[in-house]
């Protein structure tokens, strides 16, 4: 029992310490030059129809927009199996405006798993359905180097950071696809943003 005990313990804790992998990227593109949201106001995004393209992990990726936000973090999540987690191995669940507010968030229920983001509640909702949806995201963070994995492990839920970088829509060879929402009003599948973050700040 107590051998068991052991190799349980073991496996979590390689779980746990499981190495984030930093995608492999060939033509990086430039620093965005987008100011850092409002820390109390919505994402700043500016579309890029031919923004710059380059590759990760071998797989073709073309820039959609500059994009900024700042939020509190509602839940996070770390991925270690399979394509998406080798790119984006971390999702936060991002909340804005009064979806920043404590008082607000201790009245939800927020989980994540599959890659979404769910929230309940019970009895009447802290803040109104749709400002719920329009006021949170989930979004997958591809880390654009080393020190951006190392910040993005120090985040924790409950805490605010800001990230700035690109999202991102990938087309591989094979026909596979993942593409970044493009707005803050759409909810289910699609919805979520793909972020290339380029730069994290804790306030």
């Amino acid at each position: 029992m107590k051998r068991l005990a052991l190799i349980v313990l073991l496996a979590v804790l390689a779980w746990h310490w499981w190495p984030v992998p930093v995608p492999g990227v060939q033509n990086p593109p430039p620093m965005t030059e987008l100011l850092p949201a409002d820390p109390l106001g919505a994402p700043v995004q500016r579309n890029l129809p031919a923004g710059p393209q380059f590759s990760l992990n071998g797989i073709p990726a073309r820039v959609l927009a500059e994009y900024a936000v700042s939020g509190r973090v509602l839940s996070s999540a770390r991925y270690r199996l399979g394509r998406t987690a080798g790119l984006a191995p971390f999702d936060f669940a991002l909340g804005w405006g009064r979806m920043s507010e404590p008082a607000v968030i201790e009245q939800l229920d927020i989980s994540q798993r599959g890659r979404w983001y769910f929230w309940r509640y019970q009895g009447e909702p802290p803040l109104p359905r749709r400002e719920i949806e329009t006021s949170s995201a989930n979004v997958h963070l591809i880390p654009a180097d080393a020190t951006v994995v190392r910040a993005l492990r120090q985040v924790s839920a409950g805490q605010q950071v800001a990230l700035r970088g690109y999202l991102l829509e990938l087309r591989a060879a094979d026909g596979w696809q993942w593409r970044s929402s493009m707005n803050r009003e759409d909810t289910g599948d699609g919805s979520c943003e793909l972020l290339y973050v380029q730069t994290v700040e804790r306030p």
